[in-house]
């Protein structure tokens, strides 16, 4: 298969997030806090889960963007519905077709990148990933 090219923090990816009952669960929006490579040279994702569910209830460590509260940062995630990621979830994952998958509207090409956080969104992911306990 096909190498992806590198993701950066701040990308939104279609991601399947293992939930450990499920090796492969469906995919959802998945936020990039940061990329590192191991010593065998895999790229290695450090990912934020990303839910549409229960949205409008939000939990310490998570953030939404949201259609109607802000539409550029909505537009510029990819997103189809209004998501919730939640910081206190984060997972290292190679960066491969076992984890992620390209997104069924591809906006970025075959790779698995939906979008990315607007910057005006950044201060707000920085404070709500600063108050988490790590």
């Amino acid at each position: 298969m096909k190498r992806w090219p590198e993701p950066t923090a701040g990308d939104i990816l279609w991601c399947h997030f293992p939930d450990n009952i499920h090796p492969k669960p469906k995919p959802r929006p998945s936020l990039v806090v940061f990329v590192k490579m191991d010593e065998e040279g895999t790229i290695i994702v450090s990912v934020a889960y990303g839910t549409s569910k229960k949205t409008n209830r939000l939990y310490k460590g998570e953030f939404r963007i949201t259609k109607y509260e802000n539409p550029a940062a909505y537009l510029s995630a990819g997103l189809s519905y209004d998501t919730k990621f939640d910081l206190s979830k984060i997972i290292d994952l190679p960066y491969n077709h076992k984890y992620f998958s390209i997104p069924p509207h591809a906006p970025y090409g075959q790779i698995p990148q939906l979008g990315i956080l607007h910057p005006s969104m950044v201060k707000l992911a920085w404070a709500v990933y600063s108050s988490v306990d790590l």
